[in-house]
Order: C-alpha cells, then sequence, then structure tokens
C-alpha cells in the first residue's frame, strides 16, 4: 500500500513524495488520517532552522483518524475506531524507559525524524501509544490532541495549582492551549503576551484573563501593575527568542518558576544569570509529553479545540498551507491538512 508523505528537502518547499505505508508488526496499528495539523516544528523545518532535525526530513506529527489494520497482539483497539496517536519513538529498554519515564528515554526521537511524517495518509503506531477519541469530537479537533497533551505536560511541571498568577508569552497554539490548561488547573490570573491582536482575542476566548501586546505595552510593567511590585510566581515561555527567555526569568517574583517551551533556533542566548542568585528563581524545559494524552482528551470536555482551526487544506496543497502558516498577514493559528 503507498502513501503520500510531506517531506522538506530544501528550506522553503515542501512536497509530497509516494511512499510504501511501513510493515506493521503483531502490536502496531494502521491509521488512515482523517486531519493532521502544522506545528511550530514543521515550521522550523520548513525554513531549515529545527536544531534537532536537519533536511531532508519528512514533517508532521499531530493526527487523527480511523483503524483501518492491527496487528495479531492489538487488543485496546479495532478497526474502525477513530484514534490520535502519540508521534514518539521510544526505546523501551534504557532506565528512564523501564521505570516509566519514557519521555526521558535515553534515545527519545519522533516519526518524523524517522522516515515517518504525519502530513500523509497513513501513519503506523505501536499499540501503546494509540488512544482512542470520543466518538462525537470531529478529527480535526482530534488532531490538535497532540499540542494540547504538550501543554499539559508544561502545566504539570510547573505545577500550577487553584489561585495561582501566571505569565505565558507567546499567543501561537501552544502558549493559548497554555492558558487553556492553567485555566483549567484553576490559575487565578492568566496573562498572555504576544503582538498579534488576533491571536491575543482567541487567548482570551480560551482561558486568558488579560491580554497585552508587547509591541504597546511593557510585559514587566504589566506584571509589576497585576502583582503589586512582586512579579509573577510562575511564567512560561512559548516563543524561542532571546528577548522572551529574559522576559519571562525577568517577570519573576522571588522562588519563581519559569518553564521554556519555545524551540529556538539560535543555538546560544544571553541572559541575565545574576537572577538566579539574587531571586532564586527556577528556569526549567518542557518538551513533548509523558502519559499526558489521557489527560489531554479528558479536558476536551472544557477546552474547545474547534475554536484554534483557523485553515483547512487539502493534503495535495501542502507547500501552499505551509506559507501560510508562516504570513502573518493571514492570522493562521492551526492549519489543517485533509487528505
Amino acid at each position: 500500500m503507498k502513501t503520500r508523505m510531506a517531506m522538506v528537502k530544501v528550506p522553503g518547499l515542501a512536497e509530497l513524495v509516494e511512499t510504501d505505508v511501513p510493515s506493521h508488526g503483531e502490536t502496531q496499528v494502521v491509521i488512515a488520517i482523517k486531519a493532521s495539523c502544522i506545528c511550530g516544528s514543521d515550521l522550523h523545518i520548513y525554513k531549515g532552522k529545527h536544531p534537532s532535525a536537519a533536511l531532508p526530513v519528512t514533517i508532521g506529527h499531530e493526527l487523527a483518524g480511523e483503524v483501518i489494520s492491527v496487528g495479531s497482539e492489538v487488543t485496546s483497539v479495532q478497526v474502525g475506531q477513530r484514534v490520535t496517536a502519540e508521534p514518539v519513538v521510544a526505546c523501551g529498554k534504557c532506565l528512564p524507559c523501564q521505570t516509566g519515564s519514557y519521555g526521558y528515554c535515553d534515545h527519545l526521537s519522533y516519526h518524523y525524524r524517522k522516515g515517518q511524517g504525519a502530513l500523509a495518509d497513513y501513519f503506523v503506531a505501536d499499540e501503546r501509544y494509540v488512544y482512542k477519541l470520543p466518538d462525537d469530537m470531529p478529527y480535526e479537533a482530534g488532531a490538535l490532541i497532540e499540542p494540547l497533551a504538550v501543554a499539559v505536560h508544561a502545566v504539570k511541571r510547573a505545577k500550577i495549582a487553584l489561585g495561582d498568577k501566571v505569565l505565558i508569552i507567546g499567543a501561537g497554539p501552544i502558549g493559548i492551549l497554555v492558558a487553556a490548561v492553567c485555566k483549567a488547573a484553576g490559575a487565578q490570573e492568566i496573562i498572555v503576551a504576544d503582538i498579534s491582536d488576533a491571536r491575543l482575542d482567541l487567548a482570551a476566548a480560551m482561558g486568558a484573563t488579560m491580554v497585552v501586546n508587547s509591541q504597546q505595552e511593557s510585559v514587566l510593567e504589566v506584571v509589576n501593575r497585576v502583582t503589586g511590585g512582586r512579579g509573577i510566581a510562575k511564567s512560561f515561555e512559548c516563543v524561542g527568542r532571546e528577548e522572551t527567555f529574559v522576559q519571562a526569568m525577568s517577570s519573576l517574583c522571588k522562588g519563581g518558576v519559569a518553564t521554556m517551551l519555545g524551540i529556538f533556533e539560535q543555538s546560544t542566548i544571553q541572559i541575565p544569570a545574576s537572577l538566579f542568585v539574587a531571586k532564586e528563581i527556577t528556569v526549567q524545559g518542557s518538551q513533548g509529553y509523558c502519559w499526558d494524552f489521557e489527560t489531554a482528551i479528558g479536558l476536551t470536555n472544557t477546552i474547545d479545540l474547534a475554536k484554534m482551526v483557523s485553515h483547512v487544506f487539502p493534503l495535495a496543497e501542502i507547500d501552499q498551507a505551509m506559507k501560510v502558516a508562516l504570513s502573518p498577514n493571514e492570522k493562521a493559528i492551526k492549519v489543517i491538512l485533509k487528505p
């Protein structure tokens, strides 16, 4: 069986290549993709600037579809069921994997880096990474479970609790979903900063209690005003730029925690290191997920993922879809591809 799969061979061009659908093993599932999304990491690849994915490479890892075939030992899903898949590749043998922390696998990778992107017709995944979707969930929303799981993981790492005040820098899809999950976790004040009013409007609709256009107001001044000059307890950096990293650190109160989710195209940045000692702050990273997909699916009872979909394209128009996702004039949030 053949599949079309999106690939970036040179910066600025995404094309479909035809290849065989990988043979599925006894514990694997074949999914006919009904909707897949363009992610920020795909855009870094498209520009040829992803720090962990050198060209040429396949793209796409956010998907939803229908099970069309299962291996002989698969028991948790059946042919015909609606599913999404966790697109990780973990070895299952190292100490983190053996102790349940597969997100810290010594050899952790993602299918798109191994030649199987999800901007395609079909996807093969191990049963343990396949999750059933609610019967009434549109496939477009199902494809957004993966980025929602990224947000869930970050919010868990930040230990957001009832009454917390948080700052989220960047109102792209991940920043908006972090705001929605913070709201679900009980945060009292959720400040979201960005330079796009359209994205800030959506952030407000998804859970932000205050939005800041950082081209018109100083983010740090707003934080000081809201906190009486103390600083914010928790911040999230969802952009991947030096200046926003510094903002996330500098906005913290004493003992505060900044969680970094953005992908940095540059290998090194400069930060105000004195803040670590002067304020005893903590800066931590958050990548991907580990046992977070079921939580994300459960949150769809209160988080309306359909609001995130701004554009829908047929898979054949992958390059145009990538250009739209990159263009500020298009005001894209999540761009869906449908085979």
